[in-house]
């Protein structure tokens, strides 16, 4: 009975604990790049639970064994209320995160969850099977507590055992994907890629040229292989006119690799910043990884690149490809923004075409600078593919706010301006201009940005030196007192006052505290970033 509920407990321990490393693996990519092993390592004080006990308690269990059996099955006990108390403790912890992304049950994960099941049922059937011999008791026990507490590398384990089988399972669907792509000669591929806004871009570029289309952009963020593969398999139908390839990349080399899947003939490149720097190691590699796509195309296609990005600027072509130059800034490009205006009902601006003395007057529900660079693309692309000025002007009127990205909506007695997906430094500072264009008071809720690599403490430094300069912030709410202290001297050494900056360990803290402010003015609120849940502090 006592094995019983020993093995019933570890179960319990192990379901939760296995659960919160399989989110952290599917939300690694698998530990594409080792981006797991890297978090793995980051968050190393997950090492330091109840588990270190259990382990010692079952050591100590195999030298009381048959001497003093009354203390050998005490130990067992204890063993028990441990575990449960582990399982508890990550049951709470699943429940408290803030999940931007909960675990997706997917065809993989479940394979995960076989071969993980297959690696603790081992010991467990053979503790089962000796369950006569106290020694061996305390021996399987002790391996299965090492289990429990390396949980996160037992994960690891099991996702390198499914490598072969998870790469015959690519194939197939890869295969029964390009052969689609091949099927549909008449389908126009549009590539997007670039450091930020690509997701932006897409959907911007969908409503824009679905007033004379059926266009099919890759959906959420699904900018992998596998992502671009499920969109042919499962999106893909013969009444697709364009499909809109979203392009993610880690690394120098992937987005060719993307190309060579879907083979693109357009391609747009958003603005190219240092987000993903720790990955590609240098922006070097960040460059020349993002033209890629450009010098993929092939001759009879064409790209829309900004031009008030130096980085698209000053880069040489490999490869002769009609290029379409948009901005904002820089007066010599083909498709120029002047005139922008902001308020809480969205932006206006003017359009004027090189070769085109007349001025077209643009409205949007959408706010920043930089959507206004992703409108330029979809107008752009919708000149080249025939639509005219007149239903352009109309589309960009119907286009939709995208979600957490400068999404402004009412929310109780205040505005949010949600820019929480997936910080960057020109976002940020794209987001600081916004807000202080908005009338009323002005407030800043920000855990600060990741995945910068060295640059990283810099950048938010910055960041805080331009929420005091340029957003006009009343108030700036920090979440996480660690991660966020780069932007916190940032403020300070910009003489922000002291008395206004405010810190919490939870974002849904800082609604209460903007509720306070709320009276004869209207607040504004600028949520920017919201960290994945690999990043909870």
């Amino acid at each position: 009975m006592l094995y019983f509920i020993l093995i019933l407990t570890f179960v319990f321990a192990l379901f939760f604990k296995t659960k919160r490393s399989l989110h952290m693996l599917q939300q690694n990519l698998y530990n594409e790049n080792n981006r797991y092993l890297r978090w793995v390592l980051k968050n190393s004080k997950q090492f330091l639970d109840f588990d270190i006990i259990n382990i010692f308690i079952s050591s100590f269990g195999l030298i009381l064994l048959y001497d003093i059996k009354n203390l050998a099955n005490l130990a067992l006990i204890m063993i028990i209320a441990i575990l449960f108390i582990i399982g508890i403790t990550w049951l709470q912890t699943i429940a408290n995160d803030q999940n931007k992304k909960p675990l997706v049950v997917t065809a993989r994960i479940k394979r995960l969850i076989f071969t993980i099941s297959i690696l603790y049922l081992i010991p467990i059937i053979l503790l089962v099977l000796n369950a006569y011999d106290l020694k061996v008791v305390f021996i399987y026990t002790l391996i299965l507590n090492l289990m429990l507490y390396l949980n996160t590398f037992v994960v690891f384990l099991a996702n390198v055992i499914n490598k072969p089988a998870e790469k015959i399972v690519y194939n197939y669907y890869k295969s029964k994907a390009q052969n689609k792509l091949k099927n549909m000669p008449n389908l126009k591929i549009i590539g997007i890629t670039g450091s930020y806004g690509k997701t932006s871009s897409k959907n911007i570029l969908s409503d824009i040229l679905n007033v004379k289309y059926n266009a099919l952009p890759t959906p959420r963020n699904l900018n992998t292989y596998n992502g671009l593969i499920m969109t042919v398999n499962n999106n893909l139908d013969k009444f697709t006119d364009i499909f809109i390839a979203e392009m993610g990349a880690y690394v120098k080399g992937e987005i060719a690799g993307l190309c060579k899947l879907v083979k693109p003939k357009y391609g747009i490149l958003t603005r190219i910043g240092t987000a993903h720097l720790e990955t590609f190691g240098s922006e070097e590699n960040i460059i020349e990884g993002k033209f890629e796509l450009i010098e993929s195309l092939p001759k009879d296609g064409f790209a829309v690149l900004n031009g008030d990005d130096e980085k698209q600027v000053n880069y040489k072509l490999k490869n002769k490809i009609k290029t379409i130059w948009i901005g904002i800034e820089n007066k010599n490009v083909d498709v120029l923004a002047n005139n922008i205006k902001c308020s809480n009902k969205g932006s206006s601006f003017d359009v004027s075409f090189k070769g085109d003395s007349k001025k077209y007057h643009f409205e949007t529900k959408l706010l920043g600078n930089h959507n206004i660079y992703n409108i330029l693309s979809g107008i752009a692309f919708g000149r080249e593919f025939g639509i005219e000025i007149g239903e352009l002007i109309q589309a960009v009127k119907s286009v939709k706010p995208v979600e957490h990205r400068l999404e402004l909506k009412r929310l109780g007695n205040f505005y949010q301006i949600d820019d929480a997906y997936n910080s960057n430094p020109i976002g940020a500072l794209n987001a600081c201009k916004v807000l202080s264009m908005m009338p009323g008071i002005k407030v800043v809720v920000t855990p600060g940005m990741i995945e910068l690599g060295s640059k990283e403490y810099e950048y938010n430094k910055a960041f805080g030196e331009q929420i005091a300069e340029i957003s006009k912030a009343n108030y700036v709410i920090l979440i996480g007192e660690k991660k966020t202290e780069p932007i916190k001297q940032g403020l300070l050494e910009k003489d922000f006052p002291k008395e206004k900056i405010i810190v919490f360990n939870n974002v849904k803290d800082a609604y209460p505290f903007i509720g306070t402010l709320c009276g004869k003015e209207e607040v504004y609120a600028l949520f920017e970033n919201d960290l994945p849940d690999t990043y909870n502090e």
